[in-house]
């Protein structure tokens, strides 16, 4: 609707000599005696205009021309708002539109030409995936499908930290394990991996390879190991949750020497010392975050030698522009919102268009069960594991329960709610509306002959006026406008409101329109009107990536 208003809007204000470059906005009031749609552009434009709002607004008004049969009514309202009705025709127009586009009703073509670059998930192979990570998989997984729809071309990348000083705790968190294995008595530091998997990995190679490693210092070959044994359990639990990725970045890559022998981390520093923000000093390298008004320089790299986060992450992100992406998304858990800011900083100060970055910080997800609360540790290895919750609720509640609320806010995921099978679960909920749909098509098949594949009948619409019919058919009118707004806020959530609103919307028609004891045409209609739904319900699904049961 966005798209059918504001360039008839701005074609008013051409035309009544309103100049202004503020934004038109288009809203649904929460009261409809206010109207369906209304936007409030004369109360923005009346101050440079030097005129009264409601004077402006009703200048506006004469100077609209909508085509025939979309408006019903359009008046001046409050200080100086502009409420538009649209007309039953109108409405159920747009029902004829779902029916026609089907799997692509929603789509758009805003990125048409455009590269999009989504990186989530990017977990240390350090370990199984915990249910925080989990959350910012399927929000990632969902903002790239949302992208997609406006005709995106999307890569969805794993930025993989095969390098830093994590990895090398692993390392020698598996060669300790492994002497164990081989009769040493060690003991073992509490600073490293504690988890059972550690274990398992050490017996590995020493079934493999018996005592042969038992005088090796060298922690390389335990790394590799359980590298390799923990990202192929990290990308089948992805795939179980039907997230994938198209290319995995290694951070080694970053620590390689080009053909000048400078790496790519080296470059960083370089340029940002030639920008005059680089210092030393207690044996460390540090970025001179202070010069840009923060209370300390962020270091760079450590007294050690070893990079801090921040370096390896600039250097990475530089070759997300050489790539050529127009939009940059990274989804980071809340463990970087101290960080990415001054990555994007040292990028800002290095000439890079930062304006093409757009971050999504997803919050922590603690786990109830019973109402208690369990509390975890990655590192002691009693961490809450991402697969022993698909085990228990299952792929649709664990991505669907993952995003049902704002990634700003703290996820409290209530397993045995996720297990009911009730209108309580929003899952259940959700899917119920779609396999209801597809049972009463099932019966209407049966019973009347109805086939859904015709578009011979669609003109039979326009005979629904009832106040349920016409308020299903508008919820069915928001969902591009839905899809747009998700897509701006990087926010899921938004979709599984709307699709929870019109599950409600239908439950609602479903009880007060008969169906299938209508009068023929009406019946026949009032079908058409269910299949529209079932179609935004399954595009909306596809989104969120959680099935779209046929019967429950």
């Amino acid at each position: 609707m966005q798209e059918f208003f504001r360039p008839l809007i701005h074609s008013a204000l051409c035309s009544g000599g309103i100049t202004t470059d503020k934004p038109i906005q288009i809203e649904q009031p929460a009261d409809k005696k206010f109207g369906d749609f209304s936007t409030n552009i004369a109360l923005l434009t009346a101050r440079e205009c030097k005129r009264n709002p409601r004077e402006l607004a009703q200048t506006i008004i004469e100077h609209l021309h909508f085509p025939p049969d979309t408006i019903a009514k359009v008046e001046v309202a409050g200080a100086g708002f502009i409420n538009f009705y649209l007309t039953p025709h109108f409405i159920m127009h747009s029902v004829e539109q779902v029916l026609l586009e089907g799997d692509r009703y929603g789509n758009g073509s805003i990125g048409q030409g455009k590269k999009a670059v989504v990186e989530y998930v990017s977990a240390n192979p350090t370990g199984p995936l915990t249910i925080g990570r989990g959350r910012g998989g399927v929000l990632g997984d969902c903002i790239a499908n949302l992208f997609a729809t406006q005709g995106f071309e999307v890569t969805r990348e794993y930025y993989f930290n095969d390098a830093g000083r994590q990895m090398q705790i692993l390392g020698e968190s598996v060669r300790l394990r492994y002497l164990e294995r081989c009769g040493q008595v060690i003991e073992f530091p509490a600073t490293h991996y504690q988890g059972e998997y550690i274990g398992d990995i050490a017996e590995e190679i020493y079934r493999d390879h018996g005592t042969a490693f038992a005088e090796n210092t060298e922690i390389e070959l335990f790394k590799k190991s359980a590298e390799q044994v923990i990202f192929t359990s990290i990308r089948k639990t992805l795939e179980r949750l039907s997230i994938r990725h198209d290319s995995f970045f290694n951070e080694h890559n970053l620590y390689k020497p080009d053909e000048k022998g400078i790496t790519a981390n080296q470059n960083v520093i370089d340029a940002l010392e030639n920008k005059g923000f680089i210092t030393e000093y207690d044996g460390a390298t540090w970025f001179q975050t202070t010069k840009i008004g923060q209370e300390k320089d962020k270091v760079l790299v450590k007294s050690s030698g070893e990079p801090s986060y921040r370096l390896p992450d600039i250097a990475y992100h530089i070759t997300k522009f050489e790539r050529g992406f127009d939009i940059i998304v990274n989804v980071f858990g809340a463990d970087h919102i101290d960080e990415y800011p001054d990555v994007i900083e040292a990028l800002k100060i290095l000439g890079y268009d930062t304006g093409r970055i757009k971050v999504a910080i997803n919050q922590f997800v603690t786990t109830t069960v019973d109402g208690q609360t369990l509390k975890m540790s990655t590192r002691k290895g009693n961490a809450d594991l991402l697969d022993d919750l698909i085990d228990d609720v299952g792929a649709d509640a664990t991505r669907l329960f993952f995003i049902m609320r704002g990634k700003d806010s703290h996820l409290n995921f209530d397993v045995e709610l996720a297990k009911k099978q009730s209108k309580d679960n929003p899952v259940f909920y959700l899917q119920y509306a779609h396999a209801r749909i597809c049972s009463l098509l099932r019966m209407a098949r049966q019973e009347i002959g109805f086939e859904a594949a015709s578009s011979d009948e669609h003109h039979l619409l326009q005979q629904l006026d009832s106040p349920a019919e016409l308020q299903l058919g508008f919820a069915l009118l928001d969902y591009p406008d839905m899809i747009k707004t998700s897509l701006r806020l990087l926010e899921p959530q938004k979709m599984v409101e709307y699709l929870h609103s019109l599950a409600e919307v239908f439950h609602r028609f479903y009880q007060e329109c008969p169906i299938l004891k209508a009068e023929p045409d009406i019946a026949r209609a009032r079908l058409l009107l269910s299949l529209a739904t079932r179609q935004v319900l399954r595009n909306g699904f596809r989104i969120l990536g959680v099935s779209a049961p046929e019967s429950m």
